[in-house]
């Protein structure tokens, strides 16, 4: 049997694209260990050669990409996959992102675009999915509903606040106007889905004293810059906390019952009930289902993808109310397999109106189930990264 090796992190879908590999015949083995950079880990380097040494690997496969092992299967001619779920990734920033043994899939069109237009060969778009049969499994025997069962929500999001960012940690050593100018854009930001200005905001003025106040951080071969690094990791992450805390607390003071399931501090938002983390794997697809109005919120730093969070509500036969997305247009239906908000006032609206149409609203959730089983599974994307692989690697 063809072996694959894969590199394990904390990826929620992680054991999904496993067990797709598994059944399209690979046997799979797994290697983890803790990275504490992503650029420069020789020990790491130096075991997960000597496990390459070991077995005969089609590939090697991570969520995600890690320039240490591009670097590694560079060096043994071995080719290397990764799927991403995050953008933008600062270790895609490297060097290494044009090595022809790396084989990169990125759910994000306008970061593919990106990294073909800077001369990467071996990239290709590849959306996100869902695992039907494993959230099939996690339903079964549980009779859904709407508002029955301990997940019975009206409105709920289940997530990051983000709260713990480097925004918060650096705003205080900021000069008054520097401080002013980065709340303006990212109030801005927040405002805006579907398109982002952060990065596009920090003129090269700005940019000229940042470092007094942020140090960029990177490896001899990264050629990521202030200005990315910045716009993403900082006010990307500062900005999304702003926009999911206005978006619960608008809906509940619209005098809806509004649930977050966090492992976040959510003692800023009065009057949305508190309900604590879940099980990725056997509690959130039952929440999914359970909820009447399942929210999505993009984090700004994602250009044009669609996240996993849409697929798991859709795919657990959830109804989603989700921000606009470039790429949603492209495969869902808005009204039809789920539905699409503009701005906050707009949310709150739809959010209202749903609530009141039980029928639509449960018609539209099951649609969505279907969409994602006949669609949208893992097991079809991984096919089409075999299928790029034979093409050019397994004979």
């Amino acid at each position: 049997m063809k072996k694959i090796l894969f590199y394990r992190w904390k990826a929620y879908n992680y054991l999904d694209i496993r067990r797709a590999f598994e059944r399209a015949g690979f046997e799979v083995r797994e290697i983890k260990q803790k990275l504490e950079n992503y650029d420069v880990a020789p020990e790491f380097q130096q075991f997960l050669s000597d496990e390459l040494k070991k077995e005969n690997y089609e590939f090697v496969f991570t969520v995600n990409y890690f320039a240490v092992i591009a670097e590694v299967c560079h060096d043994r001619s071995i080719p290397y996959v990764s799927w991403t779920c995050d953008n933008p990734l600062i270790s895609m920033y490297h060097e290494s992102v044009f090595f022809d043994t790396n084989f990169i899939f990125s759910f994000d069109r306008v970061n593919c675009e990106e990294f073909r237009s800077l001369g990467v060969k071996n990239i290709w778009y590849l959306p996100l999915a869902a695992n039907s049969d494993r959230l099939s499994n996690a339903l079964w025997g549980h009779e859904g509903g709407w508002n029955q069962g301990i997940f019975g929500n009206e409105v709920a999001f289940c997530g990051s606040l983000y709260e713990r960012n480097t925004y918060d940690r650096i705003e205080k050593k900021l000069p008054d106007y520097l401080r002013g100018y980065f709340d303006g854009i990212m109030g801005v930001q927040a405002d805006l889905y579907g398109s982002n200005i952060l990065e596009t905001m920090l003129t090269p003025d700005i940019l000229s004293v940042l470092p007094k106040y942020f140090h960029l951080k990177k490896s001899e071969g990264s050629f990521s810059d202030l200005s990315l690094v910045f716009s993403t990791t900082v006010l990307g992450f500062k900005t999304a906390q702003i926009q999911r805390m206005k978006a619960l607390l608008l809906l509940a003071e619209a005098g809806l019952s509004v649930s977050i399931y966090s492992n976040s501090d959510t003692s800023e938002l009065i009057g949305v009930k508190y309900k604590g983390g879940l099980d990725y794997w056997t509690e959130l697809p039952k929440c999914y289902r359970e909820t009447k109005i399942n929210l999505n919120f993009t984090i700004p730093n994602i250009k044009s993808g669609i996240p996993l969070r849409v697929f798991d509500i859709m795919g657990s036969g959830g109804f989603c109310l989700t921000n606009f997305q470039a790429e949603m247009p492209e495969y869902f239906k808005d009204g039809y397999d789920l539905v699409m908000f503009y701005s906050y006032t707009d949310m709150v609206e739809k959010a209202k109106y749903y609530l009141s149409h039980d029928t639509l609203r449960e018609t539209i959730a099951q649609r969505s189930a279907q969409k994602i089983k006949e669609f949208h599974t893992v097991e079809k994307r991984t096919a089409v990264i075999l299928d790029t692989l034979r093409k050019t690697v397994i004979k």
